[in-house]
């Protein structure tokens, strides 16, 4: 199957079928910029009818049997490892991810498959005692009904199945716009996963277009009760307000300006290795990658030059050949972005240790110092290969350094002292920090998600079920209540 020619459609209601918008999104790999494929859009017609195919189908699928939900996932998994190799040469070709950053994308989406199988099983009701003599208090979940899934380019495969796949599991339908960089990788080939597996028909939908054909129909809609975006937080806080004045519940996956830092007491060269992958992995476009490396004053000479070597080691090129390290940002107007950045970051005084070419969409990696500490570049989010090296005194000041944002993603701490490095990292102001390991980092069973303008709500685990199920109180009076008139 060529996946770009086959599924390069929309799949509404069980059914592949073409989009009647005026006009194609065009697919193409953006290292070479061959054309993938052409994609008549969808609008908002065709994505009233995804709802409404959604709405019809969730009803039995909330009463099967949770066991018998859960085979769908088992033949969902299986599609995948029988299709492992060629979805992951999907991925390089349509995002220009590495070898290695596609792999990992696939080998995490199946993590969260198998999560999924067991999902069904964990949405456990309650029975709470009640001070009315004779009375029963029954608390039920139940899938909140129908979920809007929007996803970015970077990782798509993987932040599709991470939010299809429970809402599913636990009773729910979907329907699926992906980005419009991603149509194949991140929706279509999703959907065809699931239609292998046998999923019935409406209970996944995905739609391919784009805001400036349907606007806010995607989370205006009356049908799903839920939005689960990952994106950037301009885009967020529109959905966030959005979602807020139709009465739904949002959950925000949004950007982040994650910090790993270095003390003084840390192992220098595993600290280097660290950084230099949570800062480069899919050309630094990943929410969690280390924009900022903090390096304490009496290690900053030896960190900086094994640095800046094993970043000028790096191969940028051709994602398909596996010794890539960095292949290409995602479009000319993202290289754009970040040759801006580089150029004000210089303006302001920053010293270029690494001068990484810009060619076409291939950014090498660049690697910067000496950036005043109230640069506006050093709060926001660089999405792309570029690092920034930043000395500090004390712990204070690495505290003060991190926090001085307005994100709170992801972040990391490297010490010889674990219990140093667990206190540390209980101060810093965000969701996730990892000790003595990379920014990078994502498991099925642990709540994921950020503080600040990082996001709303949390996903993985347990925290699916209370995002994509809601709370029924149900009494029952054993006996007769005594009324006051």
């Amino acid at each position: 199957m060529s996946f770009f020619t086959d599924l390069a459609r929309q799949y509404i209601d069980g059914e592949w079928r073409d989009g009647s918008g005026s006009w194609d999104n065009i697919d193409v790999n953006p290292y070479n910029g061959e054309k993938l494929a052409s994609i008549t859009i969808a609008t908002t017609g065709e994505l009233d009818l995804a709802y409404r195919a959604a709405q019809r189908a969730q009803k039995e699928w909330a009463a099967t049997n949770p066991y018998s939900r859960r085979l769908v996932f088992e033949r969902a998994l299986r599609t995948i490892e029988d299709h492992e190799d060629e979805i992951t040469a999907a991925i390089v070709t349509e995002l220009g991810s590495t070898r290695l950053g596609a792999s990992y994308e696939v080998h995490l989406a199946m993590e969260f498959l198998r999560e999924a199988i067991h999902l069904p099983l964990r949405a456990e009701g309650r029975l709470i005692s009640s001070p009315v003599d004779g009375k029963e208090n029954r608390v039920y979940r139940a899938p909140v009904g129908v979920v809007g899934v929007i996803t970015p380019f970077n990782f798509p495969f993987l932040l599709a199945v991470k939010s299809v796949a429970p809402a599913l599991s636990l009773g729910n339908a979907v329907v699926l716009k992906p980005h419009e960089e991603a149509p194949v990788t991140g929706g279509a080939l999703v959907a065809k996963v699931f239609e292998d597996a046998g999923l019935p028909g409406g209970l996944l939908n995905v739609v391919i277009t784009d805001v400036a054909e349907i606007g806010d129909a995607m989370i205006e809609h009356p049908v799903p009760k839920v939005i689960s975006f990952s994106g950037t937080e301009t885009v967020g806080r529109h959905v966030a307000t959005v979602c807020a004045a139709h009465f739904k519940h949002a959950i925000l996956e949004l950007g982040g300006n994650s910090a790993l830092t270095v003390l003084d007491d840390a192992d220098v060269d595993y600290a280097v290795d660290a950084a230099v992958y949570s800062r480069y992995v899919h050309q630094g476009q990943v929410c969690m990658a280390a924009n900022r490396i903090l390096v304490h004053r009496t290690l900053e000479e030896e960190f900086t030059a094994k640095f800046v070597a094993k970043v000028r080691a790096l191969k940028a090129g051709d994602p398909a050949e596996p010794d890539t390290a960095i292949g290409p940002v995602i479009n000319s107007a993202q290289a754009d972005a970040v040759a801006a950045v580089v150029a004000q970051a210089t303006a302001e005084g920053a010293t270029v240790l690494v001068n990484g070419r810009i060619s076409g969409n291939l950014v090498e990696p660049i690697v910067l110092s000496g950036l005043p500490a109230d640069s506006p570049v050093m709060k926001r989010e660089i999405f792309g290969p570029v690092a920034l090296l930043v000395p500090f005194e004390d712990e204070e000041e690495a505290v003060r350094l991190v926090n001085g944002n307005p994100y709170g993603l992801s972040g990391a701490v490297h010490t010889s002292d674990v219990e140093r490095g667990v206190n540390f990292a209980r101060r810093i102001d965000t969701g996730m920090v990892h000790v003595n390991d990379g920014t990078i980092q994502d498991e099925p069973a642990v709540a994921f998600g950020g503080e600040q303008h990082s996001g709303l709500g949390r996903l993985n685990g347990e925290q699916m079920v209370e995002a994509f199920t809601t709370q029924k109180w149900i009494s029952v009076q054993h006996g007769r209540s005594a009324f006051p008139f």
